[in-house]
């Protein structure tokens, strides 16, 4: 392991690469394995011994490439394994969890609607997130199966389904102030749901925050690639049909950046 080695960045299939974008885009010299596990797909509906089972065998994968890091980027996966990851593997595991400390940073008193996984809302790991913040902040929780089934079946394209349903999903949030985006799936859906909700609301997520601890990381621990090359990204997916749709969203959200 050293400053050149990969860093493997994983989910439960697509909706990492908008981490994985991120990570190239403020860590331009580095090299990243990513890993979707589309055969799986969607984790949320899975139980919490079988998400830490296909992560094991995923991360056992990225330790045979030597990555120096792993980024967990999926909230779901996160909940339900990442204390147990990092007992078992020697690299720091970076995991993810709802931006609800970016959305109650906007103000007090504010109504946030946290868009998830059904697991990762019902982990305990989230439970005791919101206990910081609901003494100041009114706290929804909304289930959003259809948005990840939307970027794993390859129909973001579709206008008027990702309209139909982002508006579905709306009419269950409460006329929120915050909207957080706590699937990394959910990313792809940003820009037009900031534009479905204007002003009144904000869309909040996590990926920045993410990829600037990670950078943190790799800076204390002198692993930062201080090449002047561009580093290189490389598409892997346990359903291997998904490696050039992963292509696709990776190319269509860096452009959106």
């Amino acid at each position: 392991m050293n400053k050149n080695s990969p860093i493997g960045v994983f989910d439960s299939g697509l909706g990492g690469i908008s981490v994985a974008a991120e990570a190239a885009r403020q860590l331009e010299a580095e090299n990243i394995s990513y890993f979707g596990d589309s055969i799986h797909n969607p984790y949320g509906t899975k139980t919490k011994e079988e998400i830490t089972q296909y992560c094991i065998e995923i991360c056992d994968e990225f330790m045979k490439q030597n990555v120096k890091a792993i980024v967990i980027a999926c909230n779901t996966a996160t909940s339900a394994c990442v204390p147990l990851l990092r007992k078992r593997y020697p690299v720091d595991i970076i995991g993810m969890e709802p931006a609800l400390k970016v959305a109650a940073d906007l103000g007090k008193g504010l109504k946030i609607a946290v868009w998830a996984t059904r697991l990762t809302l019902e982990e305990e790991k989230f439970s005791k997130l919101m206990e910081r913040f609901k003494k100041d902040e009114s706290i929804v929780k909304i289930a959003c199966p259809k948005l990840v089934r939307i970027v794993e079946d390859d129909r973001l394209d579709d206008k008027n389904l990702v309209r139909e349903t982002l508006l579905e999903y709306l009419s269950l949030s409460e006329n929120p102030d915050v909207i957080v985006l706590g699937c990394t799936h959910f990313i792809f859906y940003k820009e037009m749901l900031q534009k479905l909700v204007g002003d009144q609301i904000q869309v909040v997520d996590g990926n920045e925050g993410t990829v600037r601890h990670l950078k943190d990381i790799l800076e204390r621990k002198n692993l930062l690639n201080d090449s002047s090359q561009k580093g290189t990204i490389e598409f892997d997916n346990s359903l291997s049909e998904k490696k050039d749709q992963s292509k696709k969203l990776f190319d269509k959200i860096s452009m959106e950046e």
